[in-house]
Order: C-alpha cells, then structure tokens, then sequence
C-alpha cells in the first residue's frame, strides 16, 4: 500500500510525518530519499515529534547517526557520506536495525544493498510548479 501526501510547507512535511508515524513499530527502518533541501529532515523531525522527542533534531551530518529518546527510540542516520558499505563492512548496523527502536536513513540509497527487507521507503520530491515549499511524499512499505 502506498501512501501519499502533497504538503506546501515545512509544518505540513511535519504533520504528514507524525501521521505516517502512527502506523510505526520498534525495529522499523525508514529509507528517507529525496535532494538536498527537500525535506528529510523535516519529515524526521514530525516522526520524532509523534514519538516525543525532546531537543533539537538535526541531520547527523559529521557524526551518521543521532540517538533520540522518546517514548520509542529513534536512531537517525545520514548516509550522504557513507561510500562502499556493503554486506561485509556494516555489522555495526545490525544493533541499529534489528533493535528496539526505529531506524531513520536519510540518503538511503546510499547504503540500499545493507537496508534489511520490509522497509518502508519515503520519496519526498520538490515541485517548484505548485510552489517554492511544495513537496510530493510517497510512502511505501518494501518487499526487498
């Protein structure tokens, strides 16, 4: 089942983010896909909200993964800078993935061939036609 959301702001890239939070679980993985600016983490910030998370949410930049906690944890990762993880090098990721809380990726596709099966993969698009902060967000629970 796919599901998607036209927000127009950053407020609604949040509340689209906190509702599809709703339907998350402890050991979820979240693939977060889109250009530079166009709202990851922006959509991280709404399923921490849902969670409650206190304190600032950022992109994990320099440090790849930020550790939340909330009434779920969330783990945050930014792959932007991730290069050759593969199968053999990403033990590190098993504790993250197969844990306790939700996992978070944002530039996923980065590190897609270590993603475990079932996750649920967010496409969040710019469309400068309908405004400057106009987003298309598709959501979508993997088989792979």
């Amino acid at each position: 089942m796919m599901e998607k959301f036209v927000c127009r702001s950053e407020a609604e890239t949040i509340e689209a983010a906190r509702s599809f939070a709703e339907s998350l679980s402890p050991g979820d993985v979240v693939a977060l896909k889109g250009d530079l600016g166009a709202g990851k983490t922006a959509f991280t910030k709404g399923v921490a909200d849902f969670f409650q998370i206190d304190g600032d949410v950022s992109s994990p930049t320099f440090t790849v993964v930020n550790e939340y906690n909330g009434t779920l944890d969330i783990f945050h990762f930014d792959a932007y800078r991730l290069e050759n993880v593969d199968i053999d090098n990403c033990d590190w990721l098993d504790d993250y993935f197969f844990g306790d809380g939700i996992c978070i990726i944002e530039w996923a596709q980065n590190i897609e061939a270590v993603l475990p099966k079932g996750y649920y993969e967010v496409v969040i698009r710019k469309n400068p036609r309908e405004g400057e902060n106009c987003r298309e967000i598709t959501i979508e629970k993997t088989e792979r």
